[in-house]
């Protein structure tokens, strides 16, 4: 039988001992009162430090956070105007639809710019930023207001015309940039046909739509059905003719038209051959120049059951199609131009790809080195 072990109470000496003992553990705790325990008197001296604050103090502190919160949203939406040097600003990180620019309107926007400050900021985009190097950004809309504030830093020297004014809209792919700049040049400044035509190619060409035809239906989507033919028919002039018109910007929508319907009909050869033949001085010298080669192509017998867009089935034409256009069996068609005082070749076809390119830039290369 287990034998049972007697409770005893315990003696006053050995409550002054614990209490003791409680005292030492509890030491260098000034704020711990006596019959409280130390996780409760924290939250009392918490809860009691919080009641000594104002209540307006308290509204200023939710207001703070709010607006930072505010001011976090409108950044990551492009939405603040952020003054930026002009040297961290690269206008050539796009190619640009605008191809000409007024030097009189020019000179009007640097006096406005000079006299009451650029009162619409430009938009650009943060670019990648290289190892070791500062923020750079790519110019999406303002190309002209960049260029007028730049001649105004140029000419005075003045620190009010080093930095201008920016929204740094979010990262974007490049259909949608493209898109961005279309749509800011259409509104402020209309276009002209063969700009339209020309943005749209360089946009395919640089990957950003799948084809010619995919990049004037989205970069003009609000456009009528009739005005994406008529960007269609000027883009195909841009491509035919681009690197030998001297005055294309000139083309009236009438001439255009003309001029792209004598392409579909294969007259490309002999309009080339047109304006191998002399240097315009003018765009009215230019047309002079084309307009016999179209007006064949216009009397010439027409299938009716041909529609207005396909182009004719003439005979491929390989070899030297002229002095500067030189067409492969292999259908890639090699052009020649000058660009001030370099010399250009542009290689278009299906059959090109990255590893012909290498194949032919290592060709050329021994080539010049012997």
């Amino acid at each position: 039988m287990v034998k049972r072990r007697r409770l005893e109470t315990p003696s006053t000496d050995d409550l002054s001992r614990i209490e003791a003992e409680f005292r030492r553990e509890t030491h260098g705790r000034p704020s711990v009162g006596p019959g409280i325990a130390p996780i409760a008197q924290v939250a009392a001296d918490t809860a009691a430090q919080g009641s000594l604050e104002p209540a307006d103090a308290r509204a200023e502190r939710a207001r703070d956070r709010a607006d930072a919160e505010r001011l976090r949203r409108a950044e990551g939406q492009g939405l603040l105007i952020a003054e930026l040097p002009l040297e961290q600003i690269d206008e050539g990180a796009m190619i640009r639809d605008r191809m000409v620019m007024d030097e009189a309107e020019m000179t009007e926007l640097r006096l406005s710019i000079a006299a009451n400050g650029l009162r619409l900021p430009i938009e650009v985009f943060e670019m990648e930023r290289p190892a070791g190097q500062g923020a750079r950004y790519g110019l999406l809309s303002g190309y002209r207001r960049l260029h007028a504030m730049r001649a105004l830093h140029a000419l005075t020297g003045s620190e009010a015309h080093a930095r201008i004014r920016a929204l740094i809209r979010p990262r974007t792919q490049s259909d949608a940039a493209f898109v961005a700049m279309v749509e800011e040049n259409e509104v402020r400044e209309e276009l002209s046909h063969f700009e339209r035509g020309r943005i749209a190619v360089i946009a395919a060409n640089q990957g950003a739509f799948a084809n010619v035809e995919d990049a004037v239906n989205r970069l003009f989507a609000t456009g009528s059905k009739a005005k994406r033919s008529k960007v269609r028919s000027f883009a195909l002039i841009f491509e035919e003719l681009g690197d030998m018109l001297q005055f294309p910007e000139a083309l009236t929508e009438k001439r255009g038209l003309r001029l792209a319907t004598a392409l579909r009909d294969g007259a490309e050869a002999r309009l080339r051959q047109a304006l191998s033949s002399a240097s315009p001085e003018d765009a009215e010298a230019e047309w002079q120049l084309l307009e016999p080669v179209i007006a064949r192509s216009e009397s010439a017998p027409r299938s009716p059951a041909r529609g207005g867009r396909p182009r004719s089935q003439a005979p491929v034409q390989y070899g030297w199609i002229d002095g500067q256009t030189l067409r492969t069996t292999s259908g890639i068609t090699i052009r020649r131009a000058r660009d001030g005082k370099a010399h250009v070749l542009r290689l278009e076809g299906g059959a090109i790809d990255d590893d012909l390119m290498d194949s032919l830039m290592a060709e050329i290369r021994a080539l010049l080195d012997r």
